[in-house]
């Protein structure tokens, strides 16, 4: 069985083909978060041109999303942070992931494990389709933004909303 989800931007459309053999938590974690709806109505709150575009957090006004407890690093998968793939965000924490993630937009091997850091980041899928969605999006300008979370930088200039994302049926 493939896992795809869709999701619909404001910017087009973007599948991702999840890997659930390689990153089953991750999987199980971010799939619930879909099938809850979290992600709908959310925002792209940090693009960073030749690296990454991050979402699953934000309120396009910046408010922080209530998420579930975080879950266990899987970055020893053999999955790589190459372009087009999608990785869960975290802190320095490496057990600290709950529903923010980022598509490479650019190969970066220095996320892979062991990194910088000893841990890495889990890779869990790829875009399969709508990468030049993915590309509208990095190329979008950004300032730093006065949130109530306080400045946030790589802010995108325009709002770029997550309108909803599926499990595309098999």
């Amino acid at each position: 069985m493939t896992d795809i989800v869709v999701m619909e931007t404001s910017k087009g459309t973007i599948e991702i083909e999840l890997n659930r053999g390689r990153a089953p938590v991750t999987i199980k974690n971010f799939v619930q978060y879909v099938n809850d709806g979290f992600f709908n109505e959310l925002c792209f709150h940090r693009v960073i041109k030749t690296f990454m575009i991050q979402g699953g957090g934000f309120t396009p006004l910046g408010m922080h999303k209530e998420t579930r407890a975080p879950i266990q690093i899987e970055s020893r998968n053999g999955l790589k942070n190459v372009r087009g793939s999608i990785a869960m965000a975290r802190t320095n924490n490496p057990d600290s992931a709950t529903s923010q993630f980022f598509i490479n937009t650019a190969d970066n091997a220095n996320l892979d494990y062991p990194s910088f850091d000893g841990h890495g980041y889990t890779v869990f899928g790829k875009v399969i389709s709508g990468m030049n969605v993915v590309d509208e999006i990095e190329g979008t300008s950004t300032s730093t933004k006065m949130t109530p979370n306080g400045p946030m930088q790589d802010w995108p200039d325009v709002k770029i909303c997550i309108n909803t994302v599926s499990m595309k049926e098999a």
